[in-house]
């Protein structure tokens, strides 16, 4: 299999490296299972970000130097890419770029970082009413296959049904997993509470909003009815801060849904910080877990 999603994913992961410690990076995927899972390995100097927990007094006060124990994971962990679909993934962020587009790239890139760590990565999505599941594989080509397939579905006459995607998971996947929801502002408000208190209660839940572009910014498409939204409707001042408005709200709303579940997000709006955006929302889960 020719690896054309891999090769572009592998590539926008190699440049945001070279800026960064390389220890760092590796650290941010591995820092999702801190606490869970791993064996003590040895120890090294406390590095500015660790956990506390992780301090060996003992030790410390022997050498004179802080040490944190250095843990290593006991098994390979299992990742679920949870990808929203219908309609409305067909339309814009506010950068002009193809939602589908930027939700493909983002799970690409969670797939990518942990094909590297030789963890298993499944998917799921809906597809006109119909579960699409991946089964979970380890390595680049089963990441490949996932992001080409998905890649040719689609969307354009159909309806999205997150929540349908979500219960099944609850339903028929027993093993702990890591799952990545890969979803809009719409999505994240459709999901019930019932099903985030199920799947938080065996699972780690972390969503990626994917931007929508705004209503009055001047190209806003109705995409029922296939048409661009006349300039006298988006240039209207009562609209635009009837919009602003709805969108503070649906984002407080959001917000406070993914507090209660102890759920960490991360919004992205553009191709260019897609890395930048995923690197932080681990690094978000690491701390989280160490309150």
């Amino acid at each position: 299999m020719t690896m054309n999603f891999v090769t572009k994913i592998r590539a926008k992961v190699n440049i945001y490296a070279s800026r960064k410690s390389s220890n760092l990076f590796d650290g941010s995927y591995k820092s999702i299972y801190q606490g869970n899972g791993l064996d003590f390995e040895n120890l090294r100097e406390y590095i500015p970000g660790d956990n506390i927990r992780d301090i060996d007094w003992k030790a410390s006060s022997r050498s004179g130097t802080i040490l944190v124990k250095r843990y290593v994971a006991e098994k390979k962990h299992n990742i679920m890419l949870v990808f929203d679909t219908g309609k409305k993934m067909t339309g814009h962020t506010k950068n002009l770029e193809i939602k589908k587009d930027l939700a493909l790239n983002a799970g690409g890139i969670l797939g990518y970082l942990a094909a590297r760590n030789g963890d298993n990565v499944g998917a799921v999505y809906n597809r006109s009413g119909l579960i699409q599941y991946h089964q979970f594989r380890t390595g680049l080509h089963n990441i490949e296959r996932i992001l080409t397939i998905f890649d040719r579905e689609n969307f354009e006459g159909g309806k999205t049904d997150l929540e349908k995607s979500l219960e099944y998971l609850a339903k028929n996947i027993k093993r702990r997993m890591v799952i990545f929801i890969i979803s809009d502002a719409m999505g994240i408000r459709d999901v019930r509470e019932s099903t985030l208190k199920k799947l938080t209660g065996l699972h780690d839940v972390l969503f990626v909003q994917i931007g929508d572009a705004d209503y009055t910014d001047g190209t806003a498409y109705n995409l029922d009815k296939d048409v661009y939204i006349p300039e006298f409707i988006t240039g209207n001042k009562k609209l635009i801060r009837m919009e602003q408005e709805t969108r503070q709200r649906l984002d407080k709303e959001n917000a406070g849904k993914l507090l209660k579940y102890r759920i960490i997000s991360t919004r992205i709006d553009k191709e260019e910080e897609m890395v930048e955006r995923i690197i932080e929302l681990l690094e978000g889960h690491r701390y989280a877990g160490n309150r």
